[in-house]
């Protein structure tokens, strides 16, 4: 999917939301677990209930590889089936890869041409090497890490190094890679004080934006900060949407968080 396609659904949903598709069926409603494929009903309801309420959903591919060969067939089913139902759909594998070129090539493929995801989210600590054969797809984006939710995003990242920090080093150097249009980048909600900063080095790249919700990131701060004149953000909500209900009313539940959600979007997108 191209970046102007992304943008026209933004647009046309005057929405900008992200939805994690992180299956803990630990969590998930009790009924669904006699289902054949537990993991795949629960993320067609999800997405059935919202997808015209968002933009884009995310995987993170953990929550499927730590059931096995049961857990990697249900994402295959909820990737295809977002490909084939709703083709508008941006689609992000959460897989943070990032290895030497020829594994990346590999890790590329596995997500790109074999299960047919929009963009898969990247490591940067290799360098540009292990960044390039990801980029080197056509109309796929590769979304690098560069500030993170987690409190030990402060053991490395916002480490100056020369007088700068190590997070603007990972901007300022991907933009000089190639393919770099291609290129995405997460930023944790948490840290919306960076984001300022951030937009003077990459003032035109999307940023994925996680922990909005449970998390404790504030929409209304990330937007002031870190939207551009064409939005620019993707603001992802896992937990505080897909969890919403434990009952058999779990995707009514998860389209209320999402439309609360969406509907902040759609105020700030008029504004602007």
């Amino acid at each position: 999917m191209t970046t102007k396609a992304l943008l026209e659904q933004i647009k046309s949903k005057k929405s900008f939301l992200c939805i994690g598709l992180d299956v803990d069926l630990n969590k998930v409603p009790k009924h669904l677990l006699e289902d054949e494929d537990p993991i795949f009903a629960f993320n067609k309801a999800i997405i059935d209930a919202t997808h015209h309420l968002c933009v884009a959903y995310k995987p993170n591919t953990a929550f499927y590889e730590a059931y096995g060969i049961m857990g990697w067939k249900a994402l295959e089913k909820t990737i295809s089936y977002l490909n084939e139902r709703y083709p508008e759909i941006f689609t992000i594998a959460d897989a943070k890869r990032g290895d030497i070129g020829n594994t990346s090539t590999m890790y590329a493929k596995a997500f790109f041409d074999d299960l047919g995801f929009d963009s898969v989210t990247v490591a940067p600590y290799m360098g540009k090497d292990s960044v390039e054969p990801f980029l080197a797809f056509k109309d796929k984006h590769t979304i690098l890490l560069a500030l993170t939710s987690n409190q030990g995003a402060f053991d490395f990242q916002t480490k100056a190094i020369d007088g700068l920090e190590l997070y603007k080093q990972v901007l300022e150097t991907s933009k000089s890679w190639e393919n770099s249009e291609n290129l995405m980048y997460v930023v944790g909600a948490t840290k919306a004080e960076y984001l300022a900063e951030i937009r003077k080095i990459i003032p035109d790249a999307f940023l994925l934006v996680p922990g909005v919700g449970a998390q404790g990131g504030n929409l209304q701060e990330v937007c002031e900060h870190g939207m551009n004149s064409n939005v620019g953000l993707l603001i992802n909500s896992s937990r505080g949407i897909i969890y919403a209900s434990k009952n058999t009313d779990f995707a009514e539940a998860s389209a209320q968080k999402a439309f609360e959600l969406q509907s902040q979007m759609a105020t700030i997108l008029q504004e602007i």
